[in-house]
């Protein structure tokens, strides 16, 4: 078998056609879930977890139905190569925007102090010597 012929294999059309609503289908419930989730919870760590977790999940799953629905195996590999940086993007962006907004909601004092199990910030809050 040559590269040519390996590449050229492709799934059948139906199943193809399944496994890509599937994957949709999951991935839009985790977006919708954590769409859902920042309207539903109260409190900003909440909310970051239901906003980041399930809508990054989706993102993959959607990318992987992209990538499916090319059929053959070439044009698998191919759409897996081009969701790879949107993807890639997720991972980066979605923890670093919770960290920020986290952190300034702790800053702001929006967070219930009673709600948190370790304050690593405590010191923050308070102002240094010469800051005036």
């Amino acid at each position: 078998m040559t590269l040519e012929s390996v590449l050229s294999l492709a799934l059948p059309a139906a199943l193809a056609e399944s496994i890509v609503l599937v994957l949709v289908l999951l991935g839009a419930l985790l977006c919708l879930s954590a769409a859902v989730g920042l309207l539903h919870f109260r409190d900003v760590p909440s909310r970051l977890h239901a906003g980041t977790k399930p809508q990054v999940l989706g993102v993959v799953l959607i990318g992987l139905a992209i990538a499916v629905s090319q059929r053959t195996l070439g044009g698998i590999l191919l759409g897996i190569l081009l969701v790879t940086p949107v993807i890639l993007l997720q991972f980066a962006t979605a923890p670093l925007s919770a960290h920020m907004v986290g952190r300034q909601a702790y800053r702001n004092g929006t967070i219930q102090a009673h709600t948190l199990v370790a304050d690593e910030f405590a010191e923050s809050k308070q102002t240094p010597p010469a800051a005036g």
